[in-house]
Parts: C-alpha cells; structure tokens; sequence
C-alpha cells in the first residue's frame, strides 16, 4: 500500500459492491476514518439497486482484520484521557449494528486473522466465510481490555459454555470451532475464494456459496465439550480456575495457567458482561453495556499497560493492577457497568 493509498478501498464488480479493508503493513488494524468509511460505502449501496450484494475482504494475504489500532487507543488514553477512542468506539458499535441489519446480503470472507474488531465488522453479517487459513479471536483479556463489538451477544449464543472458554482466554479458533461456535457459517477452501469472490458479481450469496462451499476441517473444541461446559459454568472466575486444575484434564489445567496470565479486573469484568448479557434481548442492547464498559477501561490501569506489554515494549510481562484475582472486588466490577463519562450508546 503506497502512502496515499485510501485505508478502505471501495469498488463494483457487477451486482456485487466490494470493501477492502487497506492497511496490510496493520493486518488491517481499524481505525476511526476506516469506521466512517466502510459506513459511508455502505449508505451509498443500501438503496442502490444495481448492488444487490456486500462483500467485505481484507488486503494483503495475513487476514481480514486484526482488530482496532489498540496502539493508537492507548496513545489517545495517555495523551488526552481517551475522548477520541470513546467516539471512535461509539460510531464503530453503531456500524456492528448496522451490519447486523443490513437490508442486502453482507458477505464476509474471514480468511486468516479476524481479531477483535475484525469480528465486529465480519460476524454480524448474515454470509460469513472461513478457511482453512481463518483464526478468529476476541483477545482482549490479553490486554487487559474486555469483549466489545458485540462479541457478549454472539459469544453468549454459542453451545455450553464454549462462548465463556472464548472470551475469558482469547483463544483463536479454526475455520471448524468458528462454524462450531456460531461465528462463521460456511467454508470455502482458500484457493476457491477468488473464484467465489468474482462469482458474487453476477450470482447470489446463497448460489455462490453452495458453488464453493466445502466440509470443513475438523476443530478441537467439540472434544473438550464436557470439560469446558462443566468448568466454565462456575459462578466466579477464581472457581473457573479452580475447578480447571482439579478437573484431570491436561487441557484444562494449561487453560489455568493462560487465565492467570490475563488481566484479572478484565477476566472478571468480562464475565460479568457475558453473564448480563445473556439476559439482554439484542445485539443493540449488548452494544449498549459493551459501550459503557469498554469507556470505563479507559480510565483503568490494565489496558494501556496491556497494550505496553503486547505491543509496545513486547516484552510479554504486563503488571496488572489488582495483580491477583482475589483482589478484584464486586465494587472494582460494578464500576465498569455504570454511567459513563462519554455518554450512552443509545441503541437498545
């Protein structure tokens, strides 16, 4: 990509109106002007009948999106407080919505890396295509950040307790446990997706994906069902943790050691925002509580200290403040679901 080049590039092929998502050197990483773009593409084509079809890929060959400009947030949180990440995040909420709601097939090709805000813009659509490339994620308790996107209201619809293991670990999945999990619907084989592309110019969605479709690769989570299903459904996440090292099982003890390497504010925060949430009747009302915690992180130590760790300094090491579970009180959780400084969402 030259320097000029857009970061969303925009083109119809067909009946088929195309978003790429330009910043390969990034994987892709959103931004806000990416936000406003892909938004502005897709009022230009709602009521244009000559798009009768969205697709949404990623340039480059690494993936679709590696989720928001975390480096970008953190510098906005240390320099000024986090205004611009709040606006940002509000009108990024507004386009998961939209894309749950668009009146046009939305098609999403969710090849390699779909992280975080990756699966904001690609799992709300009504085709999701992965392949044998495709790892999808919300690893946010990585950087001590918490689910948002609306990943509360897809996670909490996948089967058992598979949802809770995703969100509290951030564990990337393959093509077979994202279609497992409710976040992908089909598979298409990674040399038949440029076929499949251009065949959406002059067929349907659904024509074009039984064209392509193929048997995807077995995942690995339906095998740890009843392991997952019986500790994850523990009340606390220090009985979660618990009941991992005690079950017998390897997987589940290493999956221990993973959570009590992750933020302990954002492990719990995000349990108590999938547990909610699971009461909520839509995605906008999910959104709505994504909004008011994912603000408040921005006044909390552990996320730019996450994105230190990760990506800044890279050194791997993040000192998380509380450092331990059991110092993370109700009062620390609660505070992360009231009213915010940057306002109300408003969807719900």
């Amino acid at each position: 990509m030259s320097v000029d080049a857009p970061p969303v590039l925009t083109r119809v092929e067909g009946r088929a109106g195309h978003i790429v998502l330009n910043r390969p050197r990034a994987l892709n990483a959103l931004d806000h002007p990416m936000v406003r773009l892909i938004d502005e593409a897709l009022t230009a084509w709602e009521h244009d009948d000559e798009v009768r079809t969205v697709v949404v890929t990623g340039a480059g060959e690494r993936g679709l999106c590696a989720g928001g400009d975390i480096r970008a947030v953190r510098e906005d949180i240390l320099a000024g407080g986090g205004a611009a990440s709040a606006a940002f995040w509000h009108d990024e909420y507004l386009l998961n919505a939209r894309i749950a709601r668009y009146r046009k097939p939305y098609v999403a090709v969710m090849d390699g890396y779909v992280m975080g805000g990756g699966v904001g813009v690609s799992a709300h659509g009504d085709v999701r295509v992965v392949t044998e490339r495709s790892r999808v994620a919300m690893p946010e308790t990585i950087i001590g950040f918490v689910l948002d996107v609306g990943a509360t209201y897809l996670l909490t619809r996948a089967p058992g307790e598979l949802g809770t293991h995703l969100a509290l670990t951030g564990t990337p999945v393959g093509a077979g446990d994202a279609l497992l999990c409710g976040l992908a619907d089909h598979y298409v084989p990674s040399e038949r997706l440029a076929d499949f592309t251009a065949a959406l110019a002059d067929t349907d969605a659904a024509d074009a994906v039984r064209a392509f479709a193929a048997t995807a690769p077995e995942g690995e989570l339906a095998a740890r069902r009843a392991w997952i299903d019986s500790c994850y459904a523990a009340d606390s996440v220090e009985e979660i943790v618990d009941r991992l090292q005690c079950c017998g099982e390897r997987a589940a003890k290493e999956t221990a050691e993973v959570l009590l390497s992750r933020s302990p504010t954002a492990l719990k925060v995000t349990l108590a925002a999938l547990r909610r949430s699971r009461a909520l009747g839509s995605l906008e009302e999910a959104l709505d509580q994504e909004y008011r915690v994912s603000c408040a992180c921005l006044t909390a130590p552990d996320f730019p200290e996450g994105v230190r760790a990760q990506v800044v300094d890279k050194d791997r090491a993040p000192r998380w403040v509380p450092a331990d579970l059991a110092s993370v009180t109700e009062a620390d959780v609660e505070r992360f679901f009231g009213p915010g400084t940057y306002g109300e969402l408003g969807l719900g």
